[in-house]
């Protein structure tokens, strides 16, 4: 290899290490900014308190909603394996039908006429007056899915949930993050004039000290 060939590589290098460090720090600055410390500063003010309280909340309400959407789909999951346990399949119509929640009827093959109260798992694309397949628990026939659906449906959904949750945390923590900056500039100017008006406060008494002394020393 050559020397120009090494030097360019290492020149490659240090941009790429550069580049990473970079990167590294502003992750870094934007956590600190972003996540709040559960203990204030001991010169904390009452409104840096209030507001990092406040910014705990948010990131509280944030992982509530991610764990609820972690539960939807373990929910969803536990009520397959229910059904899958003792499961029995029958021919359903759909009375009513929603993104949410859709009412089915269907018998069993013991002549048994079932209408879920809680409607039908994944009704997702289901249409009032549709003849569908589903699948029941047969020791439970109000736990009722459609045939050919499971949990893996509601990952979706359940993710985005907790995705919109977070951008809507993270946009409220960015104008705290904002509203605290400037809290903190207004303070540090309103320190520095006080600084200011003590130094010419110190120098107005100083004068006439500064002129009583001059005659004794001539």
């Amino acid at each position: 290899m050559s020397a120009g060939v090494r030097s360019r590589t290492g020149t490659v290098r240090s941009r790429s290490h550069t580049l990473v460090d970079a990167a590294r720090s502003w992750l870094n600055a934007l956590w600190n900014n972003l996540i709040p410390h559960l203990y204030g500063e001991p010169d904390e003010t009452r409104t840096e308190r209030i507001l990092r309280r406040i910014r705990i909340g948010v990131v509280i309400a944030a992982c509530l909603v991610t764990l609820q959407s972690v539960l939807l789909v373990f929910g969803a999951w536990r009520d397959d394996r229910q059904i899958e346990r003792n499961m029995g399949v029958a021919a359903a119509e759909v009375l009513s039908a929603g993104p949410r929640r859709s009412t089915i009827e269907f018998v069993t093959p013991d002549r048994v006429t079932y209408r879920p109260e809680l409607g039908v798992l994944y009704p997702s694309e289901l249409d009032t007056g549709m003849r569908i397949y589903v699948e029941y628990d047969k020791n439970d026939p109000d736990l009722v899915r459609v045939q050919d659906r499971n949990a893996a449906l509601a990952i979706i959904p359940a993710g985005s949930i907790a995705v919109v949750g977070w951008l809507i945390a993270g946009g409220a923590l960015i104008l705290l993050g904002i509203v605290q900056k400037r809290l903190a500039a207004r303070q540090i100017e309103t320190a520095a004039r006080q600084i200011e008006a003590a130094a010419r406060q110190i120098e107005t008494v100083a004068r006439p000290v500064e002129a009583a002394a001059r005659p004794v020393e001539e």
